[in-house]
Parts: C-alpha cells; sequence; structure tokens
C-alpha cells in the first residue's frame, strides 16, 4: 500500500507539515517527513484548503480522507471529531459518550494520539474537563496555538 502514497511538504504558520495523499485521498498529516513514502505532488484543492483554514476562512475540511490503519474504536473516535465546531472545544469525556463508550476517555486520549490526520480531523479541539488542554502528538504548544487561532478566527 505504501507505494501507492506520496506526500508533499507545505509551508504553514505551525512550520512545515507533510500531506500524504493515496490517489485523491488524504492518508496523514504529520510535522515529520514521512518515512517510506515517496516525494510528489498532493491536489491543489488540498493545498488551497490548508491555507484557507491558516487564515480563518475555512472552518471545515471536505477533502476526502482514506484511513489505513487504526481499530474500529479508533475510526469512530477520529470520524466523530468533525462533529466539534471550529472554535469550540468539547472533552474526552464528552467524545467517548459520543461514540457510545462512557467511562473511555483515557483510550480516547490514546486513540487522539494515533490520529493519522491532525487538523483536518481536528483532535486539537479535544481537552480536558478541568479545562487542561491534556496531551498533543505534535505537542501542547502546538495545540495551544490552533486553539488560539480558530478562537481568534472565530471572534472576528
Amino acid at each position: 500500500m505504501k507505494e501507492n502514497l506520496r506526500f508533499e511538504r507545505l509551508e504553514t504558520p505551525l512550520g512545515p507539515l507533510y500531506a500524504v495523499f493515496s490517489g485523491e485521498e488524504l492518508a496523514g498529516v504529520s510535522m515529520e517527513r514521512p518515512r517510506g513514502v515517496k516525494a510528489g505532488r498532493v491536489p491543489d484543492s488540498f493545498k488551497k484548503q490548508m491555507r484557507a483554514y491558516f487564515e480563518g476562512a475555512l472552518r471545515a475540511f471536505d477533502q476526502k480522507i482514506a484511513i489505513l490503519s487504526g481499530t474500529e474504536f479508533e475510526k469512530s473516535v477520529w470520524l466523530t471529531l468533525r462533529d466539534i465546531p471550529y472554535g469550540e472545544t468539547r472533552t474526552y469525556g464528552w467524545l467517548s459518550e459520543r461514540i457510545g463508550r462512557h467511562g473511555a476517555q483515557r483510550a480516547v486520549g490514546q486513540a487522539l494520539a494515533r490520529n493519522p490526520v491532525p487538523i483536518v480531523l481536528p483532535c486539537h479541539r479535544v481537552i480536558e474537563s478541568s479545562g487542561r488542554l491534556g496531551g498533543y502528538s505534535s505537542g501542547v504548544e502546538i495545540k495551544r496555538r490552533l486553539l488560539d487561532m480558530e478562537y481568534y478566527h472565530s471572534v472576528r
């Protein structure tokens, strides 16, 4: 399957992001260069969506996604992230309830750490019930910057 994948480095306000595609479907977003994947061009439509997102003009991505790994539980967590509106947050508990797994906050957090397409599937919008940010696969400072950016773009 990896032979069908390609990536392109995108410059963003967070620094370089690497978008991985399988055909016309997004398969990954990472702050690290993907290993074992060839460099190539990704669809201009996705690059435009990423620019619009960082400019505050795009609230939700409509890019088709190819989820190439993960358990059924993880996939349900990742896809439910689309229910969290731009500029808002929800808790790990809210997400566990939403997928019908009461009390599975810790498992939800572990699934979020493996989200293959962060930002597009906005795991940065999930925080602890105390209001603390919790973890983020690219680091809590990146999570804070994404949340701040969305908040400030949503109040204009």
